[in-house]
């Protein structure tokens, strides 16, 4: 939402007052300094008549730079601009003596290579001020992103000579854990939080929730979303028993794997492979330009193309500036919000200090304006398909909970950038289609360990009869910013060990995984019942649990629940109350497939969730978590132009990570408007359906991209 212009106009003003005083002030300190510089009269004057002829020359020489300077600038235009840089000085310092020369009673004068030097500060200083009170002005953003747009095309979709209409460009946002309901509530009432995104809700786009699968976190959703597949991907972290390897899919040697593994599946680069960007993800999509992408920080030197993006966004002095004062802005906030909420006894609560402060200011503006401002030069690039990822909530909602009012002021900014890059493309060569969508929701709860006094590796080891530690560990929070902040400051990724025949015990959200190491395969629940015959029962009852997977070696998969009950996934028989009967309609389809996963854990393990508020609990430090079932965490919502065609023919919620890619594919093909799939709905829409195939503007033909 834009401001009103009384604000505008009065921040403006604000700041061309204080750029004045802060050029006068140089003048004056310029003056004590250089003996060939003066700003008093012979006889000497007193304080206040000095600053206030420093005063003039500043007002003097600003307003000649803001009306001779662009003319001088406009009349050199065919000087070479090795000649014309060396002039520059020269015209500055002219300007500077010219400015000098209108201040009354001649008290301002200055030797001519005096001038020059003078006049270079002043302008260094007076473009640092304007630069630092402009770094939060959106208005001052949109005016350079215009003038960059002007200097980059200098024909505009429609100009004359242009060689015709060419086809749409698609940028797909990722709002990073931003459940569907939680953004009808963002976008409702008379002042929404996201109005920018209101706004498109009433007219222009369409809104759908989507389900996810059983692992609702980053890594299974954008790996399934970019590449067409997340099999074999149970959770967030997981143990590999053949190569006694923990694989977590948000640091840059899992993420280089399981992209790999994807494309050996499919047989395809991803979703992005013609003319993409990939920006802030942890999967490139096949794209060509990256950014702040996951699977490549890993690579050394001149090949690792994402860190570009870092330098190639601060190496503009006025983003290093906007985004150094909004960073530490946001580390003072981040404190205050965790005094605040510890002062006011807030419950559920995790810890919040440390390093916490730094990793949510790099996720919440770091990345965000990084991200941001690859986009733009994507959309005035005229770049086909752009996938970005924008974390800055996720990050936010796991240690405050996702509706808590520090999560508001994150929504505001996320909108604020949503609009930004919608004004960037009125600029861009083409037509865009903005589509926002997010991996997950989150739900919110205390953490397993606050409820319980107890964690899941400890009561894991209880049910075995292992020892258990008399102060009970805490799992670090796994979210996506803290691996991101890793990977761009360079740090080796961390070390997670355990001994050769402890069970290894890990956590993604609200999902828990136990594997035996010293034992091969996948082991079966009689072979468990057998080595520990208290394990499973004290895991299903135990009132923080809602259900357990296993594997039987008669009846295949099995989803235990408290009090015996069973859930035959093969047969469909349920012994006693069902199990999953609250966790919603799709969840058995969902524990099923994650089943016939190669990597599955012994024990799967998934929290209990209240029915009436959707609270879950935590194995890790978050009270706003995702990975598993139960809650908000598993509807993420999907917002398209209604100009594309309905994600599902028949109206249904899409399911799965899958079969966002192929309605997301489709999109990209509907190049003129809504048009029938090739193949027909049910192809396009099943997993390994019809061949991937994308417009070429260049030839207007469809091209079959599959390699």
């Amino acid at each position: 939402m834009r401001r009103p212009r009384w604000r505008t106009a009065g921040g403006a003003l604000l700041r061309v007052t204080a750029v004045w005083v802060v050029s006068s002030l140089t003048l004056l300190v310029l003056a004590a300094l250089l003996p060939d510089f003066r700003l008093q009269s012979a006889s000497g004057d007193s304080l206040t008549r000095t600053f206030l002829t420093a005063a003039l020359g500043a007002g003097a020489f600003g307003l000649l730079s803001a009306l001779v300077w662009p003319l001088l600038v406009r009349a050199l235009l065919l000087v070479p601009a090795l000649v014309l840089g060396l002039l520059v000085f020269f015209l500055n310092g002219s300007l500077l003596l010219v400015a000098l020369g209108l201040i009354p009673e001649g008290r301002g004068q200055a030797a001519p290579e005096t001038a020059v030097i003078v006049a270079a500060v002043m302008s260094a200083t007076s473009s640092a001020t304007s630069t630092f009170l402009a770094v939060r002005d959106d208005d001052a953003y949109r005016r350079r992103l215009v003038r960059l747009a002007g200097r980059r095309h200098g024909r505009r979709r429609g100009a004359p000579g242009d060689p015709g209409p060419i086809a749409p460009g698609t940028v797909f946002l990722q709002l990073d854990g931003l459940g569907h309901d939680l953004l009808r509530e963002a976008t409702s009432g008379e002042r929404p939080l996201m109005g920018t995104v209101a706004g498109w809700l009433g007219g222009t786009h369409r809104l759908t929730p989507w389900r996810t699968d059983w692992s609702s976190q980053t890594g299974a959703s954008q790996l399934g979303i970019l590449h067409g597949t997340n099999h074999d991907l149970p959770a967030f972290r997981w143990y590999e028993k053949e190569t006694r390897r923990l694989i977590v899919s948000n640091r840059p040697s899992g993420a280089v794997e399981l992209q790999k593994r994807a494309e050996a599946r499919t047989g395809d680069a991803g979703l992005l492979s013609f003319d993409g960007a990939s920006r802030g993800n942890l999967f490139s999509g096949g794209a060509d330009q990256l950014a702040l992408v996951m699977s490549v920080a890993a690579r050394r030197g001149r090949h690792n193309r994402s860190r570009a993006g870092y330098f190639a966004y601060f190496s503009d002095p006025a983003n290093a500036t906007r985004t150094a004062v909004s960073f530490l802005a946001e580390v003072f906030r981040e404190i205050g919000q965790s005094l605040r909420s510890r002062f006011r006894r807030e419950t559920p609560r995790v810890k919040r200090g440390g390093l916490y402060p730094f990793i949510r200011a790099f996720a919440t503006v770091v990345e965000r304006d990084v991200v941001v401002a690859a986009v733009i030069g994507d959309l005035l690039a005229g770049r086909t398909a752009v996938y970005a990822d924008l974390v800055a909530y996720d990050e936010v909602a796991h240690h405050s909970g996702p509706r808590h009012r520090d999560t508001h002021q994150v929504l505001r900014r996320l909108d604020r950038a949503v609009g930004l890059i919608a004004d960037a493309a009125q600029y861009a060569p083409r037509r865009y289609r903005i589509v926002l969508l997010s991996d997950h929701g989150q739900s919110p709860g205390a953490t397993f360990l606050d409820s319980y006094g107890l964690g899941l590796e400890d009561l894991v080891r209880a049910g075995c009869g292992l020892p258990v530690s008399r102060r009970a560990g805490r799992t670090a929070s796994g979210a996506e910013a803290r691996e991101a902040a890793r990977a761009a400051l360079h740090r080796p990724e961390g070390a997670d060990g355990c001994g050769p025949s402890d069970p290894v015990v890990l956590a993604s959200g609200n999902l828990g995984l136990v594997s035996f190491p010293d034992l091969p395969g996948r082991v079966t629940r009689e072979e468990i019942e057998r080595r520990h015959p208290a394990l499973l029962a004290t895991l299903a009852n135990h009132p923080g649990i809602g259900f357990l997977l296993v594997r039987s070696a008669t009846d295949g998969a099995v989803v235990l629940g408290p009090d015996g009950a069973e859930h035959h996934l093969g047969t469909g028989r349920i012994v006693g109350r069902a199990p999953l009967a609250g966790f919603g309609a799709g969840a058995a389809d969902a524990v099923r497939r994650t089943d016939g996963f190669p990597h599955t854990a012994d024990i799967m393990v998934n929290s209990s969730c209240d029915p009436a508020s959707g609270a879950v609990h935590a194995f890790e430090e978050q009270i706003g978590s995702h990975g598993g079932l139960g809650g908000e965490q598993s509807r993420p919502f999907l917002l398209w132009p209604a100009e594309l065609s309905p994600p599902t023919a028949d109206g249904a919620e899409p399911t799965g990570a899958e079969q966002i890619h192929a309605v997301l594919r489709r999109w990209l093909r509907e190049v003129d408007g809504p048009q029938i799939p090739l193949g027909g709905p049910a192809d396009e829409l099943r997993p390994g359906g019809p061949t991937p195939e994308v417009f070429s503007p260049a030839d207007g033909a469809v091209r079959d991209k599959t390699r």
